[in-house]
């Protein structure tokens, strides 16, 4: 941790969440703090930076001193050349920075985080999820609300992935616009948030209104940052040694008023890549997150990360498996990773999902997951020529589905 660092809050989530007024709050009850401001709003013109600083007394090269002492940059340029320069030339207790509503906040969090020369003089204090529960919950809340399209026209990530990637990375989710929800529906927003974060405080809030002792605290932990719903859920079942199960269906029930569970898929044998394909398309609407490796039979021998959230399904081609590099590339390997999960028979590939979802019928997803395995008869068949849209290049991306516009 730099000496004398600048604790930096990172605020998140969608747009028309609340991010703007959040900010304006916070800058007319910082007391005697002085905060600066750092907005990113989509477009040329910054719409967010104009809304928070239209109380200043001075606004020069884009830095705008606020009334209180507080200042608000518009981040037209480099994130890290900004927030060094700010440093730089500028007294301050505390930075925030605003993503943009279609921006993700671990990129600007591991500016910080990294050995830049930002890390060099902030530290982070906390990453900050503003969250709309009337849209959070229409997103996820009702089985059935969400309807998919297979093979979409355009390539603009859809809302649900960033709603999700938002509140994963949290430690402070705020659940804003509670007065537009009813209390029902706010308990089964509040339980979908916890059961994709677990370690977040989270909070209720109406017209973003929380104070700045509770939105400036420290909570980041560089060691639980990545600790979203999905991963505790595909640690937990590890066995005493720490590997996981060859073929295991395991469940986590948490205490829920909303039916909110989750479960993990392993398997040893890999999916039949057209069969997969159609369960991916179909996937039951009840199931809102889920994520993990696959193995998939196409002959490509490539390792694939499957990221669902809500209506949206996308593959990416990770890169090869471990067993399928050089022997001399593949032992190396192993040597400096000895907790590697290994196959004597098929090394490292594997299937290995978490399912996160609302009334899900596990039994009958984990049965329809079995038939898209290879039978016995496939397995010796020659895979490259099965049907296959997975891309076999590491690194490409297959949206499978996307909401309907």
């Amino acid at each position: 941790m730099p000496r004398d660092a600048i604790p930096v809050t990172i605020l998140s989530g969608s747009l028309g969440a609340g991010k703007t007024t959040l900010l304006n709050h916070l800058l007319s009850e910082a007391g005697d703090r002085d905060v600066a401001v750092l907005v990113n709003d989509m477009g040329e013109i910054n719409v967010d930076a104009d809304l928070v600083s239209q109380n200043a007394d001075l606004a020069v090269d884009g830095v705008t001193e606020l009334s209180n002492g507080c200042i608000c940059c518009e981040l037209q340029d480099d994130l890290e050349t900004a927030v060094v320069r700010l440093a730089s030339d500028r007294d301050f207790d505390h930075l925030v920075v605003e993503a943009s509503g279609i921006s993700e906040p671990r990129p600007v969090a591991r500016l910080f985080t990294t050995g830049s020369r930002a890390a060099a003089r902030y530290e982070v204090a906390s990453i900050v999820a503003v969250v709309d529960a009337r849209q959070f919950h229409d997103a996820f809340g009702e089985a059935g609300a969400a309807t998919r399209r297979e093979t979409p026209d355009d390539e603009a990530r859809p809302l649900s992935d960033l709603l999700v990637e938002d509140v994963e990375a949290a430690d402070l989710v705020l659940l804003n616009k509670a007065d537009l929800v009813t209390e029902a529906e706010l308990d089964a927003v509040e339980e979908m948030v916890r059961a994709l974060r677990p370690d977040a405080e989270v909070r209720r809030t109406e017209h973003s209104r929380v104070d700045a002792d509770t939105l400036l605290r420290a909570r980041y932990d560089p060691e639980t940052v990545d600790e979203a719903g999905w991963k505790r859920a595909l640690d937990a079942d590890e066995d005493d040694e720490g590997h996981a199960h060859a073929h295991a269906h395991d469940h986590a029930h948490p205490e829920t008023v909303y039916g909110v569970t989750s479960f993990t898929y392993r398997r040893r044998r890999p999916f039949h890549p057209e069969r997969f394909r159609a369960l991916l398309v179909d996937l039951p609407p009840t199931v809102d997150r889920a994520k993990g490796t696959c193995w998939v039979a196409n002959g490509a021998d490539l390792a694939y990360s499957m990221h669902q959230a809500g209506p949206s399904v996308r593959v990416e081609a990770a890169g090869p498996w471990i067993a399928s590099l050089p022997e001399f590339e593949r032992d190396a390997y192993r040597r400096n990773r000895s907790d590697l999960d290994w196959d004597e028979e098929w090394g490292d590939r594997r299937v290995e999902l978490v399912f996160i979802g609302r009334e899900m019928d596990e039994d009958g997803l984990v049965a329809a997951l079995d038939d898209c395995l290879l039978t016995d008869a496939e397995l010796s068949a020659a895979w490259e020529t099965f049907e296959n849209a997975f891309p076999t290049e590491g690194g490409e991306e297959w949206v499978v589905v996307e909401p309907t516009p």
